[in-house]
């Protein structure tokens, strides 16, 4: 039993390790007048409008926009967190899911 829990406690490490390697890495992606910067946990860092697509008229374009420059920067990082996995071992071997 002390065994699991030492591999589960090792495992959660390896995970917050890994976590805070991913923290560390950003990307910026922009896509018509709309920016958009994510770091490797996911999260939105820097959102960037251009001030002429603040216009209600232009209301169908912002969403477009910010659509298009969600999906590039999702799959750039995306890209760069497998490496980082990668590079770090890839997943650990966690009991009873392998």
């Amino acid at each position: 039993m002390f065994n699991k829990l030492k591999q589960f406690k090792d495992i959660r490490g390896q995970a917050k390790e890994m976590q805070n390697k991913l923290a560390e890495e950003s990307v910026t992606c922009e896509s018509n007048g709309v920016s958009l910067t994510m770091d490797g946990n996911l999260k939105l860092t820097k959102v960037n409008v251009n001030v002429d697509l603040l216009n209600p008229d232009k209301k169908a374009k912002l969403e477009k926009a910010f659509q298009d420059t969600y999906e590039d920067v999702s799959k750039k990082i995306q890209r760069i967190m497998a490496m980082k996995m990668k590079e770090m071992g890839g997943l650990p071997n966690i009991p009873g899911l392998n």
